[in-house]
């Protein structure tokens, strides 16, 4: 199964923290000849993970920080078809994990959200982005450094382009209020998505799996899942800031002039 598409157009080191080697930062990694090979199948869900998407749906990509954690936040947002986490923003095409991480890519970790405009907002993956990490960091996420877990929004029409420019303002006034410092977010139309390698694929849930957990039940079952990662699925270094982004913006959507 191909990882790559145009989104536009439709273990002991990895738990404490993670560092770009800027030490071989100075050029750009050529690009890979093949892409990564997946199952295509969504680990909790089952649902497809790779294009063709269900008629009516859109996406959008989400760079939080480490996609571990970040991914698990969409999946069990109601509306939403299907989550799959990769490399979005960059310029070497089909890199692995370690061309990511060695700083020469310009990637950063991405999660592909496909949802049904019908269900649920846009407006709403906007609430649920801004409010699960803090989005004036910069190059890094917490105890995690470097290009790749740089905030991002890759938007895939212009209504979401406006939108998210919108909501940035917005909720950028009231971080300053709160004393944080300026949103760093990237947000600019898509282009290339690239997927990660399987195991990196709903990556807590797969630990679940390993401990015994059935994770069907652990996130859909009769009783909620907890807002934030347990111990038995592994490590998410998102650092929300607390500060409650306002739901239900009215945005008007079709004014597309504005720019980052």
């Amino acid at each position: 199964m191909r990882n790559e598409f145009c989104v536009g157009s439709v273990d002991g080191t990895m738990w404490n923290s993670r560092s770009t080697d800027h030490a071989r930062s100075d050029r750009s990694l050529p690009d890979r000849e093949s892409p990564i090979e997946i199952s295509g199948r969504h680990f909790v869900t089952g649902a497809a993970i790779t294009p063709p998407f269900p008629e009516g749906s859109e996406t959008v990509l989400f760079g939080m920080g480490c996609f571990w954690g970040a991914e698990r936040e969409f999946w069990l947002t109601d509306g939403v078809v299907a989550t799959a986490v990769g490399y979005a923003g960059g310029t070497t095409k089909n890199p692995s994990y370690e061309d990511v991480c060695s700083g020469r890519t310009g990637h950063t970790e991405a999660v592909l959200v496909v949802f049904d405009p019908k269900s649920v907002s846009f407006g709403a993956l906007l609430k649920r982005f801004w409010e699960a990490h803090d989005p004036t960091q910069g190059m890094r996420q917490g105890p995690d450094r470097g290009t790749q877990y740089r905030s991002a929004i890759y938007t895939t029409t212009p209504a979401q382009q406006t939108e998210a420019l919108i909501s940035r303002d917005r909720y950028g006034a009231d971080l300053a209020a709160a004393g944080f410092g300026e949103i760093t977010t990237e947000i600019q139309p898509a282009t290339d998505f690239f997927y990660a390698e399987e195991y990196h694929q709903q990556y807590l849930a797969r630990n679940l799996a390993r401990g015994g957990i059935d994770p069907e039940e652990f996130y859909f079952g009769a009783v909620a899942p907890p807002a934030h990662p347990i111990a038995a699925e592994g490590y998410c270094g998102m650092q929300p800031t607390g500060v409650a982004c306002p739901i239900g913006l009215h945005v008007d959507t079709r004014d597309t002039t504005t720019t980052t």
